[in-house]
């Protein structure tokens, strides 16, 4: 049975596919909500409801995704039950439940392998201030479907006795043209609650869908509102945005329509128009290229760090461009000033310590390349690059290789044969030296002992000097290396 739903679908094969439409019409079926699979734990929660005599609807992103042949780990209803209710007759089901959200109507459980989320209907109203809405329960699930965000994700099959579909809002057309809409008018959906325009950005990056024109004027409209939002919840959109199949869609949308202004300024200032003799590429479509080229380079899962760092590799250009003589445009040291700006963003968005040190290094080190290329380099300063890449060597190989986008096949040919070269040398070396733990000949108790000193700062500075010398020579051998500790402490007395 199918309720709210003003368009027909007697048949679709569900895919894996960004989007529905482009499935051939091959299996009949009476009802949308048969192609949506119930899973064990969504059976038993239904009959326990249905005992108890109430409704129970899977709802959002898990019929959403099912639709299309997506891959579901977690499971969302929603119920004309209130909380104490769900939690009573979850409880005897459950191996265990949470109750962080049951002031707003949500009671959480694990039910075999799955995670579900058991909500009242909700009827709530924002402020207009705060994304944080004055809840209230309701008794409506095409009023609580309203409230969602998109029609795709207000879509709902019940659990409880017969498999009804409900579609009040024609998500399932939507989801079939690939568009996104709101239930409601946009500006009231993104004035409740901004963060869904990021949502909208999202969703573009990781469904392959595409946004209504009214939504996206809406989006440009409203763009000032997502300072309403936390740092911290934007930063959660933006890395997922960055983990979709297509970001590059996505981090589109955020500049067309304005959003990036207030959540990534960084990445609109990289259209930065080209000099009169037409002497640099478009920054922000080399980026976007960058970014496109090294997620073919991943190895498998997403790889966020290598994603962001390719995302604000450049992002030091605008504040460094300068016009030289013969109409040349240079942006000398751009990695330095694009490194801190990094770090500062990301800092900014409350991102955790271990991205920000990362990022900020790939984008410190992903012009040294260019050294190696025009001057070749010395063992020593391979052993550098090495060093100062540390665990994030993979990834700089990524980002460097990435960095050519050049359409002048003779010189993109010779970048990667040099890039080549310093891989074979680096590899060279580790097999030697095992370059990725590089120390010195002689440890901190080696020092102290051949010195006679206590521990303190000269020990320190002795075991730098090592370093140093280790980084230019190669391995020093024990003998070696006492010689040279102990010309060096001689001569520091001795100054």
């Amino acid at each position: 049975m199918v309720t709210g739903a003003s368009v027909r679908w007697p048949s679709v094969t569900p895919r894996a596919d960004p989007v529905l439409p482009r499935a051939q019409v091959t299996a009949q079926v009476t009802s949308p909500g048969d192609l949506v699979p119930l899973p064990d734990a969504a059976v038993a929660l239904g009959a326990a409801f249905a005992r108890a005599g109430h409704e129970l609807h899977l709802v959002g992103g898990p019929v959403r995704d099912a639709l299309m042949g997506r891959p579901c780990d977690d499971l969302d209803f929603t119920t004309d039950a209130r909380p104490e209710a769900i939690l009573a007759i979850v409880e005897p089901l459950a191996a265990a439940t949470w109750t962080t959200g049951i002031r707003f109507g949500t009671v959480g459980a694990r039910i075999g392998p799955l995670l579900c989320e058991i909500t009242t209907f909700r009827a709530d109203a924002y402020d207009g201030v705060s994304r944080n809405p004055e809840v209230r329960f309701g008794d409506s699930l095409v009023a609580d479907l309203r409230r969602r965000d998109f029609t795709m994700n207000a879509m709902a099959v019940s659990v409880t006795g017969e498999r009804t579909f409900t579609d009040p809002y024609q998500g399932l057309a939507d989801l079939a043209r690939g568009v996104l809409r709101t239930p409601g008018a946009p500006a009231e959906s993104f004035g409740d609650d901004p963060l869904r325009m990021l949502r909208a950005a999202r969703f573009v990056s990781a469904l392959g869908v595409a946004i209504d024109p009214t939504v996206a004027a809406a989006m440009q409209a409203l763009a000032g509102e997502l300072a309403r939002i936390t740092p911290e919840r934007v930063l959660a959109e933006l890395t997922k945005l960055l983990a979709g199949r297509t970001p590059r869609a996505g981090l589109e949308v955020m500049v067309d329509t304005g959003l990036a202004e207030v959540v990534l300024p960084e990445l609109p200032a990289l259209r930065m128009a080209a000099d009169e003799h037409g002497q640099h590429k478009d920054v922000y479509a080399h980026t976007l290229q960058v970014l496109d080229q090294a997620i073919d380079l991943e190895d498998g899962e997403p790889d966020v760090t290598l994603r962001w760092a390719a995302l604000l590799h450049d992002i030091g250009k605008p504040a460094t461009r300068e016009f030289a003589s013969g109409g040349r445009v240079t942006f000398h040291h751009h990695e330095v000033v694009g490194a801190r700006m990094a770090r500062k963003r990301l800092k900014t968005l409350r991102a955790p310590n271990q991205l920000i040190q990362d990022v900020g290094q790939l984008v410190y080190l992903h012009l040294r390349f260019y050294g190696y290329r025009t001057s070749g380099w010395t063992d020593s300063a391979v052993r550098r690059y090495v060093q100062d890449a540390g665990p994030l060597l993979p990834r700089l190989h990524k980002l460097v290789r990435s960095d050519c986008t050049t359409r002048n096949k003779r010189k993109a040919a010779a970048l990667s044969h040099a890039y080549d070269t310093l891989e074979e040398r680096i590899a060279a070396l580790q097999a030697q030296e095992e370059l990725d733990a590089i120390r010195p000949d002689l440890d901190g108790n080696e020092i102290m002992a051949i010195l006679g000193i206590a521990p303190g700062r000269e020990v320190g500075q002795a075991y730098q000097h090592l370093l140093a010398l280790r980084m230019e020579h190669g391995p020093l051998g024990h003998d070696r290396a006492v010689a040279e500790l102990r010309t060096w402490w001689a001569d520091r007395v001795d100054g």
